[in-house]
């Protein structure tokens, strides 16, 4: 077995002071909501260069993408906001994409809002659709787990680090897709189902009472949200 098939070229790690130290793309809302991850990477003699991204957090390589988010941030995800798509999109551009979560994830036992089997499930969910997902319950480790990755990516796999652009939505499929996956917690799987359901999305929102039961995997809690978002008044 060569080193290419084993863990080696990873353990065979120099001081601190004697590697190669590697370069990190920092989307700059993170940077300033997160400052504690950019001192302590550069602290760790990590080049942290910022950009405005488009989708992502950090930019570890060509290939490699993180998201991240703290455990709250991501059950509110669940309930609030829209990630998957986002996820998904990320992952076309840089095949190696990961969310990493931060924080003390059995915490998710203590809401009361959403039941820890739906985070299990949308964590699945992602994982099954080739969403790698990293738990550090600290900003430490989280500063720890980049510049490990970042150094494996850069220093082992000899990639650097690179900023694409991504494709717009250029088709009437896409519009469609995104339009409809958009809805709370759908995502693009479902939004598929739906639409090879219904054929067109206003068909499938004049009868959103009836996924339950013409979709496979959409019960009725889901659908009575996507009517509650798509009838309730606008307020500013």
């Amino acid at each position: 077995m060569s080193d290419t098939e084993t863990l080696l070229p990873y353990l065979r790690e120099k001081k601190d002071s004697e590697q190669e130290q590697p370069t990190i793309i920092v989307d700059g809302r993170e940077a300033r909501s997160a400052p504690k991850i950019t001192k302590g990477l550069r602290e760790r003699g990590v080049t942290v260069q910022t950009a405005t991204l488009e989708k992502g957090d950090y930019i570890l390589s060509d290939l490699c993408a993180v998201e991240r988010k703290t455990v709250q941030d991501f059950v509110y995800t669940l309930t609030r906001r829209y990630l998957f798509e986002q996820l998904f999109r990320l992952k076309e551009v840089y095949p190696k994409s990961l969310l990493l979560l931060e924080g003390y994830l059995p915490i998710i036992y203590k809401y009361s809002r959403i039941q820890p089997a739906s985070v299990w499930g949308a964590m699945f969910n992602l994982a099954r659709n080739g969403i790698a997902i990293v738990n550090t319950t600290s900003y430490k480790e989280t500063v720890d787990f980049l510049y490990v990755a970042a150094r494996q990516e850069q220093v082992v796999e000899k990639r650097s680090p690179v900023v694409h652009a991504f494709k717009k939505v250029d088709s009437t499929t896409d519009a469609q897709v995104y339009f409809v996956a958009s809805l709370p917690n759908i995502g693009r799987e479902k939004a598929i189902a739906i639409l090879k359901s219904y054929q067109t999305p206003i068909n499938a929102l004049i009868n959103v009472d009836d996924w339950s039961e013409t979709v496979h995997g959409l019960g009725p809690k889901i659908s009575s949200k996507a009517k509650e978002v798509l009838s309730s008044p606008y307020k500013e």
